[in-house]
């Protein structure tokens, strides 16, 4: 495929998401007229309804989606090059159901140690723990993939099992859960930004200011990985360290986006491929292109959430399965034969 300049590909995603950010912003249940939506977007909440939904809702839900978005698309970038794997992703290779599970058993077996802690640290608890639960799943099925070489079949296979394991754990938390546990069960299991908060937002956004820099700051030893592990150790770069660094960035970037939203698959799968497909492998333009993507398309999924079945709404975590199945099958059926 023609490779596409990264200067179109930058103002063909600016137009686009600035589209769409209005269209998310005046899509739901109540449905805001563009006056009135510019309107408060200018002058703040106000004392009338729009204002309100505008700016308690709508407005944290889309940066919450953009943020999510943005680093579950940076830790696909990471993971694949870790790997060298075109089809690994945080979901599958577990970061993301790791972080899940640690989340789910703490609603579930502990449900009451957000209250034993300061009220100023409660909005920390479920990222650390989510943090914690991805960066030992990732370590995990490292550990179980390992044989002389990082094989991409084993670490999928491996990521496969731990899956497994995970979804047994959270099925088992789901049995023991009380019927208002259920629910906020199902709400994890699925994904959402419907419990979209400024405090979500602000814990997120940070999480990415900080990751989205260190990422990016490893584009050179990631396209040295791209030849191998001799060839990025001949280049002076220290391999070990490089892979530390990428699986705790990784456990990092999902664990916050899991700790709010749930599992969101494939959005770290996906996009990293169609911006490969559009500028190529370089890591330089790869990371900030896959970032903004991410964002964009997570976006869009929240937008089809909202509008397909209004004002009854789907889980975003369907909708990015559902685009992101198919793709995923046209990635194993291009990788046939590779896959050792």
């Amino acid at each position: 495929m023609k490779q596409l300049p990264a200067a179109w590909l930058w103002a063909g995603l600016l137009g686009v998401f600035a589209v769409t950010l209005l269209a998310s912003l005046a899509t739901g249940p109540t449905h805001l007229p563009w006056s009135a939506l510019l309107k408060h977007l200018f002058t703040g909440p106000g004392d009338d309804l729009q204002g309100l939904i505008l700016w308690q809702i709508r407005i944290p839900r889309t940066l919450l989606a953009l943020c999510v978005g943005a680093l579950l698309a940076v830790c696909g970038v990471l993971i694949q090059g870790l790997f060298r794997n075109p089809l690994a992703e945080p979901g599958l290779m577990g970061v993301s159901s790791g972080a899940t599970l640690m989340v789910v058993v703490v609603l579930v077996l502990a449900s009451n140690l957000p209250n034993a802690l300061p009220a100023a640290l409660r909005p920390f608890l479920l990222p650390l723990v989510a943090f914690g639960g991805g960066l030992a799943a990732t370590r995990l099925v490292m550990l179980i993939g390992q044989s002389s070489h990082y094989s991409p079949l084993r670490l999928i296979l491996a990521g496969v099992a731990f899956n497994m394991v995970a979804a047994a754990g959270i099925g088992l938390c789901a049995y023991l859960a009380t019927n208002e546990q259920l629910r906020t069960l199902t709400f994890w299991s699925l994904g959402s930004f419907a419990a979209a908060s400024w405090s979500g937002v602000a814990i997120t956004a940070a999480v990415l200011a900080i990751i989205a820099p260190l990422a990016y700051r490893l584009w050179r030893p990631l396209n040295a990985l791209l030849l191998g592990e001799s060839e990025c150790r001949h280049l002076g770069f220290d391999v070990p360290v490089l892979k530390r660094r990428i699986v705790y960035l990784s456990a990092a970037g999902v664990g916050a986006a899991v700790a709010f939203t749930g599992i969101i698959g494939f959005i770290g799968l996906v996009v990293p491929h169609i911006v490969r497909m559009l500028t190529g492998a370089d890591h330089r333009r790869l990371l900030p292109l896959s970032l903004a993507l991410g964002a964009l398309l997570t976006l869009w999924a929240d937008w089809l959430a909202r509008s397909v079945l209004s004002p009854a709404e789907l889980p975003v975590g369907i909708i990015t399965s559902l685009l992101g199945g198919p793709f995923f099958i046209y990635l194993i059926h291009r990788q046939r034969g590779r896959l050792s």
